[in-house]
């Protein structure tokens, strides 16, 4: 009797972020796209509780996610003189309360956002986790420690997706605050709309990503 193999299918893609208007920028950009691996953008919420929450639940046993692939994205704080919003970041770890969480495939990742979004600034390393939003004395602070951004999710998002079984993870932000540019609301300035455009060009690269890693659905 002859046997016949099966295709395996690709691993999907679990995208998470904390806003709405973050998940609505991610969103759009994967319409416009050609077809890529199963993808979930999921919204966490504000802050590393959030964060975790929502990333455990989605990674759950037995759920269509259960073997998904990681990325945390959304926008950040750069820390970094010289940057501007609409910078983008690509973190080689995230740092929080628990420790640091190496990310999957980084120097790939920042070439091909360099392509995907060409004319931005593409900044790779540490990107450190916070409870609340930095300012002032605490950016210089953070940045002393070798951090070249903040956020509030990333740090929580990777680790909560490592916890739930063994994947690649990775945290692409956009900078959409930096020391000389302070953002007051996202939206009503020209920086935070410059973020906004970039956020939704950034899938090309996700799926460049996702491809090389070439892992098959368990």
């Amino acid at each position: 009797m002859r046997r016949t193999s099966q295709p395996l299918r690709p691993a999907p893609l679990l995208i998470a972020c904390a806003l709405g208007i973050e998940r609505l920028a991610l969103r759009s950009g994967a319409r416009r796209e050609v077809p890529g691996p199963p993808v979930t953008v999921v919204r966490t919420g504000m802050g590393p509780k959030a964060a975790e929450e929502a990333v455990t639940r989605v990674l759950a046993p037995g759920g269509p996610a259960e073997d998904a692939c990681v990325i945390a994205s959304g926008f950040c704080a750069g820390l970094a003189p010289g940057m501007h919003p609409g910078d983008l970041i690509v973190a080689d770890e995230t740092r929080g309360p628990r420790g640091s969480t190496a990310c999957t495939g980084v120097e790939l990742l920042a070439k091909a956002l360099a392509r995907a979004v060409p004319g931005r600034t593409v900044h790779t390393g540490p990107l450190t986790g916070a409870d609340h939003v930095v300012r002032g004395h605490e950016r210089a602070e953070l940045r002393a420690t070798g951090a070249i951004a903040v956020d509030m999710e990333s740090a929580a998002t990777l680790w909560s997706a490592l916890r739930a079984g063994p994947r690649p993870v990775a945290a692409v932000r956009v900078v959409v605050d930096a020391p000389e540019h302070e953002l007051v609301r996202i939206g009503t300035l020209r920086g935070g709309i410059s973020a906004f455009r970039v956020l939704r060009s950034v899938l090309p690269a996700f799926f460049e990503w996702h491809r090389s890693l070439l892992l098959p659905r368990r």
